[in-house]
């Protein structure tokens, strides 16, 4: 059951760092956050320094006097616990505390998140400081909810202390009880691998070719998870226990962490921290056609684990350490714009990064709202228009949340073997690319939904459409629940490598796509992976809707597809390669619902001929005309539906808005014609039963 923020108007908030500017700037700055309608501050995550400069010799003074400051102002305080940033005294004395890289060799004090999360002595000393902050603040009435550590495996998302690999035999242990249990799940009998000691068993280092075993690979990006969310429990379970009413959330998404099971078994929601312009700066990365659009896909995954969240770092400036990640300015209107992308995809509480930007430190060019002059700037004033406006809609959208009839399914098994795996991995990156993109473009909106073994029908059946596009490891079980979602009525889409590896990552002795081959009612009689010299194909098209241009050709994987039924229909043939003629995409009807089966990556254009074919169309097509640069989005509750129209274009955009609707941020009527100003947003309130937010079916 996902866990939602819950929050009765829309909240803005800050992150602050009295550690880093003197006393006597901070009343002003506490003053000027209230005129601006910021009530929450966030602060104390990197500040283990000051609250332990000597070990078990404990100061809370000086957070102290912050708190009770912005108490008197009316300012709530999310307070962060400090453990991502361990001070110097504690890395010099328990070096055994450090990460290392795949040799052994220590990584030194200096950075951050240069710890394990084995090392018993450091979870020991992660106790004490949690348990003395807590006690020292848990009782202060400016306090709203704890935030754990900062950003769990960022920088760092592989872990080679010799504490890890301990650890790692440990959880192999009660995974696999014996040697010869992980020798099968593992296939050591292959170029004599086998294990007789547990002790032979480590975590992958540095061998005569970079190619691990694929199956301990796996295994290592499960236990990596398991163990930060143990090193999360660890935290959550003392603040439990001495603060049980105040709200735990931790913040960002990042590598090698299952962070829906952690936030289903430890927190109260999830937290994200929302960075559009880093899809910019990386020319011909993946998603760089959608650029910071491509967060709203990142926003959806989060909104996959809390409908109503926190974004505890909004981007309000440009960003950049001394050396790298440098990010132009972003221009006036786009730092409202992302602030409403991250409000369009479920977030009820919006905190900036940071109020100020630091004069010192890696991050001195990560600026803030307020440049280092502390005068006023186009950003700050920028967010106060933002605080405004919340201050006006905020009670009308909080708590309602994002509507979805699309779904693109990915889960963490496949993500991880995927890294490794590049018959399968870049097929996943390829075809979610293309199918998010196509549907934005469209004005669809869609969920990025994670499976996982507490998965239901009921859970799949919200969606009309869903995409599982290469889910390589599958089991039988997933498959049943795929079928009946297809059974009760849904439209299911596979793509090439479907189903032929289990949970180990071993392939399946069985006809591609293994359990969902009689579903499909096909099966694989040959495939080619496309790479270097082996070209792709060309595709000719055969469905009712669209015909795809002449010579369009295929992404990633060729499957050659073997009909098994009667009653499968043939929607694409390859034109080029020896299978000419051969079929490349199928679809079969089966109960109430249809499955769509295409032996390659999809790209835009067959993504574009598919949502054509089965007649896919945005649920307000009947309320508004929108550009491709717009996006359109509807968060809504039971009685009404608000419908957001952000622009991402440095121009305005033309939208015909085809009934009367009231524009919230401005409290005008209208209709007709109108233009959407460059980076702006309009969100128009619309009455559910007056004018359903999904089109009515045939």
């Amino acid at each position: 059951m996902a866990k939602s923020i819950h929050m009765d108007e829309l909240k803005l908030g800050v992150c602050y760092y009295p550690e880093h500017w003197s006393e006597a700037l901070w009343e002003d700055d506490f003053r000027r956050m209230k005129e601006m309608n910021i009530t929450v501050i966030r602060m104390a995550e990197f500040a283990w320094a000051i609250f332990e400069p000597e070990e078990d010799q404990y100061d809370f003074i000086f957070f102290q006097k912050a708190l009770d400051l912005a108490h008197q102002y009316g300012l709530s305080v999310i307070l962060g616990t400090p453990t991502a940033t361990p001070p110097a005294w504690l890395t010099s004395k328990y070096p055994e505390v450090l990460n290392a890289n795949k040799d052994g060799v220590l990584y030194q004090h200096g950075m951050r998140r240069h710890t394990n999360y084995s090392s018993p002595i450091y979870r020991e000393q992660c106790e004490k400081i949690v348990s003395n902050m807590v006690i020292a603040y848990k009782d202060h009435p400016a306090l709203i909810g704890w935030q754990i550590d900062n950003e769990f495996n960022c920088h760092m998302d592989v872990f080679y202390a010799e504490a890890d690999h301990v650890a790692f035999r440990k959880w192999l242990k009660n995974r696999y009880e014996s040697l010869e249990n992980l020798n099968q799940a593992w296939g050591t009998v292959f170029w004599s691998q086998t294990y007789t000691d547990w002790e032979q068993v480590h975590l992958t280092r540095n061998m005569v070719s970079p190619s691990p075993n694929p199956h301990l690979a796996l295994d290592e990006k499960r236990f990596i998870s398991a163990n930060t969310i143990s090193f999360a429990k660890l935290q959550v379970d003392i603040i439990r226990k001495l603060d049980p009413k105040h709200w735990i959330t931790t913040n960002g998404t990042f590598g090698h962490l299952d962070n829906h099971e952690m936030t289903e078994e430890l927190l109260d929601f999830f937290s994200y921290d929302s960075y559009p312009q880093f899809a910019t700066i990386f020319p011909g990365t993946d998603d760089n056609s959608l650029q910071d659009r491509a967060w709203s896909m990142k926003l959806s995954n989060v909104r996959n684990m809390s409908p109503n969240f926190c974004v505890m770092e909004q981007q309000s400036g440009p960003g950049g350490w001394v050396d790298s990640i440098g990010m132009g300015t972003p221009r006036p209107g786009q730092i409202r714009l992302w602030s409403y992308q991250s409000v369009l995809h479920g977030t009820d509480l919006l905190v900036y990064f940071r109020w100020r930007t630091a004069t010192f430190g890696t991050e001195m060019y990560w600026h803030g709202i307020n440049d280092y002059h502390n005068q006023p700037n186009r950003r700050v004033r920028e967010v106060t228009q933002v605080g405004e406006e919340f201050a006006k809609i905020g009670r009308v959208i909080a708590g309602t949340t994002y509507q979805a009839d699309v779904a693109i399914l990915q889960d963490y098994d496949n993500i991880w073997d995927g890294e490794l795996d590049e018959w399968h991995g870049p097929l996943h990156q390829q075809s979610v690319r293309s199918w998010y993109k196509q549907l934005q473009y469209r004005h669809i909106p869609t969920d990025l939904v994670t499976m996982q073994s507490t998965t239901t029908l009921e859970d799949l059946s919200e969606y009309k459409v869903i995409i599982d596009a290469h889910p390589a490891i599958m089991t039988d079980e997933t498959a049943e629940l795929l079928q009946a979602y297809v059974r009760q009525g849904g439209t299911l889409f596979f793509g090439a490598r479907t189903a032929y590896k289990d949970l180990k990552g071993h392939c399946y002795m069985r006809p591609f796509p293994g359990a969902v081959a009689e579903l499909c009612g096909i099966t694989v009689e040959d495939f080619t992976l496309i790479k270097g010299t082996v070209p792709a194909a060309t595709l000719q098209w055969s469905g009712a809707s669209k015909r795809l241009e002449e010579g369009t050709s295929t992404a990633g994987f060729n499957e050659v597809l073997h009909v098994e039924y009667p009653d499968v229909q043939v929607v694409a043939e390859y034109t080029s390669e020896y299978y000419a003629g051969s079929p490349a995409l199928t679809k079969r009807e089966v109960g109430q619902g249809q499955v769509w089966y295409y032996g390659a990556a999809y790209n835009e254009p067959v993504v574009d001929a598919l949502l054509d074919e089965i007649g896919l169309v945005s649920p307000v097509v009947d309320l508004v005309e929108v550009p491709s640069e717009v996006e359109l989005g509807i968060r809504s509750d039971m009685d009404n539906a608000y419908v957001f129209l952000l622009n991402y274009s440095d121009r305005e955009a033309a939208i015909q808005l085809k009934k009367e609707a009231r524009e919230l941020l401005s409290g005008t009527t209208l209709q007709g014609e109108i233009n959407i100003p460059a980076y702006g947003v309009f969100i128009f309130e619309i009455d559910r039963n007056e004018q359903p937010i999904l089109p009515s079916e045939e």
